[in-house]
């Protein structure tokens, strides 16, 4: 080194310094994200994911109302209230969607890092919970239960699963990489997340470049696609180049729920004053829900109906719909949360959230059984029995958490 003590002493010192300061930067670095998160943390975008979480939950309480298994003295009161609440409810899945716009457009860094980050924390517990729910009809038979109590669960229930056998079980599970069975319908979303998760990084480019303007234009046309399921029904099957041979027409690729995530991104850096929001809300609201509870009642009142028909006015991917979600999603934004305590339960919902989706439609037809044991009065059955469902599921999950730590993302997400 041929310098004299003190050069050397001095040279010691400034290199000690470096690797303090490298060391500190390092640690910095690793907390950065960690503050940056917390800073960033988006509050009332967890008040929609509540209002999403809670509203899917109560919309699946719904089932045994409209899809009543047996007879009644008050069946019209049932199905009355069934078509109320089944109404309202219809924003809850759009809300999931936007969210996910909101949070993930555009999509940053490399593709391949976002699908290995999404995806297995999607997969691995549809996975699972699908192999539940499809095996629950055999463990009841095992058990000893009549096949009664699998329409207390699952009001969709057809009769092979009336069987309570291991054979049509298997059946059902070969068939998940296909398709949903009856016992777990709700799991059709979850083919759908996947498969958005599958386009994000795709559009993702365009969005990111896009301008405000050409966001609206590419709104405005998905906005048209909405009036396709009434165009289709009452008016004619093909439109726009569609036919026998062709089912991929002119607004093809602006049509279903890829128009959710755009107008979550784009409604999120959009600001209305309150009075704004509730002068266009509300009417659009009333509207939307107008179309969506009448729309419903009449059809349901038709001596035959497909189940297409059934579920026409409470497609997701309909005018009537969008007018009842956009206020709910802009509603949202103007909560204030200043409790520390709530912030942390609603944080807590967002980690959950995912499984409290999975658990619950378990839940939710024992929980409307025994708000009707308990004598609840029929028009506040259904949120009674959500409330019920929506907390033992997110309670499970919570524990579930505690048991297995990090593990847990493979079994709840």
């Amino acid at each position: 080194w041929g310098g004299d003590a003190a050069t050397t002493n001095t040279g010691l010192l400034g290199t000690l310094r470096a690797f303090f300061v490298i060391k500190t930067l390092i640690h910095i670095m690793k907390q950065a994200p960690i503050e940056l998160q917390q800073k960033n943390h988006i509050v009332w975008l967890d008040v929609v994911r509540l209002i999403a979480m809670f509203t899917v939950v109560c919309c699946h309480c719904t089932d045994p109302f409209n899809f009543y298994p047996g007879t009644a003295s008050n069946i019209d009161e049932i199905k009355f209230w069934g078509a109320v609440y089944g109404a309202v409810l219809r924003p809850c899945v759009p809300l999931f969607v936007m969210i996910t716009g909101a949070l993930l457009l555009p999509v940053r860094g490399d593709a391949s890092v976002f699908y290995k980050k999404r995806i297995p924390r999607v997969f691995f517990p549809f996975l699972i919970w699908s192999v539940l729910y499809n095996l629950f009809p055999w463990i009841t038979g095992v058990l000893g239960f009549e096949p009664q109590v699998i329409l207390n669960f699952f009001p969709y229930a057809g009769e092979e699963v009336m069987r309570q056998s291991f054979s049509v079980a298997l059946e059902y599970i070969s068939q998940i990489p296909l398709n949903f069975s009856p016992i777990a319908v709700h799991m059709w979303y979850i083919y759908l997340l996947i498969g958005l998760y599958l386009y994000l990084p795709i559009f993702s480019a365009w969005v990111e470049k896009a301008s405000d303007r050409a966001k609206l234009w590419f709104l405005a046309v998905w906005g048209v696609t909405l009036l396709l399921p009434y165009y289709h029904q009452f008016v004619a099957s093909y439109l726009w180049g569609t036919c026998s041979w062709n089912a991929f027409g002119m607004f093809y690729a602006f049509a279903g729920f890829n128009g959710y995530l755009l107008l979550g991104h784009y409604l999120r850096k959009l600001d209305w004053s309150l009075s704004k929001t509730l002068a266009i809300g509300i009417p659009m609201f009333v509207v939307g829900y107008a179309i969506t509870f009448f729309g419903f009642r009449y059809i349901s009142s038709l001596p035959e109906y497909t189940d297409e028909m059934y579920e026409l006015f409470f497609t997701y991917c309909s005018i009537n719909v969008v007018m009842m979600t956009i206020p709910v999603f802009m509603l949202a934004k103007k909560v204030q949360i200043r409790s520390e305590k709530v912030q942390k339960a609603l944080a807590n919902l967002t980690l959950c959230g995912f499984g409290v989706y999975m658990v619950h439609y378990f839940l939710t037809g024992p929980s409307v059984e025994l708000v009707r044991a308990l004598g609840v009065p029929a028009p506040v059955q259904i949120p009674v029995a959500a409330v019920i469902a929506f907390a033992v599921s997110w309670l499970i999950v919570w524990v579930i958490y505690r048991c297995c730590g990090k593990k847990a993302k493979y079994i709840v997400g």
